[in-house]
């Protein structure tokens, strides 16, 4: 009789490769609302905000890079959290924590950021089609009803699956500006040096330039898309379903790996944003600045001055770049703020439900993209559009950092998964930086129009 050999039983390797397996396919798994959020940062209005240091102050902000990137990481990880932790969106969870008074003063402060939202997407959507006609698409204004009317008709009838499939792939076309950074600069001791070492003007126009890198890398639309995204992409688990599965829902182990790999997910997402940055700062400090270009008032405009220097392919490649931003963030400023209100009033909300779930949500996400394509086509000056904005985020990001902080170390709502010192530490100091930069929005004239 032959004896089938034993079973031989998995090594302690064996356990570990298996275990990596499956935490890079919870990672890959989770990639998406971190990576979405910072890609979206860098939306064509920060697009031209980065090549306006560069090309009036050469590499003297690449510094705010490294300023900006941990504070992102520990803003967007606290929004990210609170949605983990309790399943729900910050909208919601204001209503659990503040009482009538303080609701109010939140949905106020939500009704501004639509507001500012869709002046922001007027602007961007203007940046599309400029990015369009460089390319001898067509006009402007046409691209501008193009994208808008595309964008809107997107957000109405996909599904979150679909929705999140094109945003990473929008997300992707940021790299060329990496790509161009690197062909197009020599001195990178130089560079590094600016990196580490802040290079700061005490002028008042330095200043005030300063002011709008703070407020359009930390702008307050983004701390409701990072818990609402992370939602969705919850809602999207095989375990989830109308009801996100929490960490305290999950197994010990469960809960770990979600929580690491979400993490992950967020500060990927805030290095991918820093590094954009970084090279749009780069490129246009060697070439716009060095030939004394330094008049530089949009995206478009940027990638028109490098196309004599850098060549046609520079400016080609800068052109795609923010098309690819502008589509991206459009949808991201429509349904951030409406996803807050329509939390805040109870009502249901998020791009994985139909129009008949979620009304309120699907009306006030119109009336950002339909709102923003109608100001496109108006003839208002973007950069004036963008002054505002910058105006009005200003005014609103340090109270609704604050609103977020305060929900985040409730243990009622957060339990065991409360800010931890590190968190606390540095979203305070976002929060005092930000209350700061609104100060000194005023105090440097930088809100004439």
């Amino acid at each position: 009789m032959r004896i089938p050999p034993k079973t031989r039983p998995e090594s302690d390797g064996d356990d570990e490769a298996s275990n990596l397996r499956d935490s890079w396919r919870q990672y890959v798994r989770a990639i998406g609302p971190g990576l979405i959020t910072g890609a979206s940062d860098d939306d064509p209005s920060g697009i031209a905000t980065y090549a306006q240091a560069g090309s009036q102050y050469g590499l003297s902000f690449l510094w705010t890079a490294l300023l900006t990137f941990p504070l992102m990481m520990a803003v967007q990880e606290i929004c990210d959290r609170t949605a983990l932790a309790t399943g729900t969106g910050l909208g919601e969870l204001a209503v659990k924590r503040f009482h009538r008074i303080g609701k109010g003063i939140v949905g106020l402060l939500l009704f501004v950021l639509i507001f500012a939202n869709t002046l922001n997407i007027a602007a961007d959507l203007v940046a599309i089609g400029s990015g369009m006609n460089l390319l001898k698409a067509g006009p402007t204004w046409l691209w501008a009803l193009v994208a808008g009317m595309v964008i809107s008709v997107l957000l109405v009838m996909g599904s979150y699956a679909r929705i999140a499939m094109i945003f990473r792939a929008l997300a992707a076309t940021l790299v060329v500006y990496v790509v161009v950074a690197i062909s197009v600069t020599h001195d990178w001791l130089r560079v590094l040096d600016h990196s580490i070492i802040p290079h700061v003007l005490h002028t008042k126009a330095y200043i005030a330039l300063l002011v709008a890198i703070l407020g359009t890398t930390i702008s307050p639309y983004l701390f409701f898309w990072q818990s609402a995204n992370r939602l969705e992409e919850m809602r999207d688990e095989p375990e989830g379903g109308t009801q996100p599965m929490t960490l305290r829902m999950r197994s010990r182990s469960g809960a770990q790996l979600k929580q690491r790999t979400s993490r992950l997910d967020v500060f990927s997402g805030m290095a991918f944003s820093n590094v954009v940055m970084f090279s749009i700062i780069a490129t246009t400090a060697e070439t716009l600045h060095v030939h004394h270009i330094t008049d530089i008032q949009s995206a478009a405009q940027a990638a028109t001055s490098l196309k004599p220097i850098a060549g046609s392919l520079a400016s080609v490649i800068f052109a795609l770049g923010f098309i690819g931003s502008g589509l991206l963030a459009v949808p991201v400023l429509a349904a951030s703020g409406s996803v807050g209100l329509s939390g805040l009033l109870g009502k249901g909300w998020g791009f994985s439900r139909t129009i008949r779930e979620a009304p309120l949500f699907y009306v006030l996400v119109g009336v950002g993209t339909i709102g923003g394509t109608a100001l496109s086509l108006l003839n208002v000056n973007p950069i004036r559009l963008l002054v505002l904005v910058a105006v009005i985020n200003g005014v609103i990001a340090a109270p609704l950092l604050a609103v977020v902080l305060v929900i985040s170390n409730d243990r009622q709502l957060m339990g065991k998964y409360v800010n931890g010192r590190w968190a606390n530490i540095l979203g305070w100091f976002t929060f005092a930086l930000m209350g700061l930069a609104s100060i000194a929005l005023f105090a440097t004239g930088g809100i004439s129009f």
